[in-house]
């Protein structure tokens, strides 16, 4: 029997319309699906395939053990996430080596800060995998601006909300355009980087890109609050043009 194959499909922003025809088609056909989530939640990317799943198809819910009960930098945590990575990879394995096809539902694109990269590293080399790229969450944010994020020979640089806020600071001063992923609690200390960067003023905040809640205003007057975790940071190059 030959193996079956683990597709990591991109599903992009949220809006069902932005995923691509090969990964509408595999997520249509497909008789196996897994997907991430919180536990008690049902899950976004199950969300954005809402309709689409055949009748007959078996989902397989991967719901992480820990999301931010623990601290990132606690040795637990990553201990935590790695027997998980490691249980749903054997379970997915062992569906391949029967002989069958799964489809994994990835928010975003798979290689792109996706809880599918953990899965692929345990299985590219035990089956077969293929992944299927996607529109990017970030591309979806700077198009709700209506404002285009790279002129000329702009630099765009991608930080993270998590990171240290004088790094941040750092990296956004020396940045032409700057996405920031990851922002939810770590907004405050986003705006206060941008502002010791000298870039608060040409900051854009978007919740949900691309989905029916999606909002797009200028971080200076979004208030001091926390995000919801599809939230991005955008600052627009100002590069040479015609």
């Amino acid at each position: 029997m030959s193996a079956g194959t683990v597709y990591g499909v991109g599903l992009g922003p949220g809006d069902p319309d932005l995923m691509s025809v090969r990964a509408d088609r595999l997520v249509r056909g497909a008789a196996h699906v897994a997907y991430f989530r919180k536990a008690g939640r049902p899950g976004r990317a199950r969300g954005i395939v809402t309709g689409m799943l055949r009748a007959d198809a078996t989902e397989f819910a991967m719901e992480y053990p820990v999301t931010t009960e623990i601290p990132l930098d606690d040795p637990a945590y990553a201990a935590c996430l790695s027997a998980f990575y490691a249980d749903v990879s054997a379970h997915l394995r062992d569906l391949a080596r029967a002989g069958e096809d799964v489809v994994v539902l990835c928010e975003g694109d798979p290689f792109f800060y996706g809880s599918f990269m953990h899965l692929y590293t345990r299985l590219k080399d035990v089956v077969p995998v293929q992944v299927v790229p996607a529109i990017t969450g970030m591309s979806a944010a700077w198009t709700a601006t209506g404002i285009p994020v790279t002129w000329g020979d702009d630099v765009l640089t991608v930080l993270l909300g998590t990171m240290p806020e004088a790094e941040l600071a750092r990296r956004m001063a020396d940045a032409d355009a700057i996405v920031v992923m990851k922002v939810g609690r770590n907004l405050s200390k986003v705006r206060a980087a941008l502002a010791s960067a000298g870039k608060l003023d040409r900051a854009w905040l978007v919740e949900c890109a691309s989905m029916s809640d999606e909002t797009a205003v200028p971080l200076a007057q979004a208030g001091d609050r926390a995000a919801p975790y599809f939230s991005i940071v955008i600052v627009h190059g100002q590069g040479r043009r015609p």
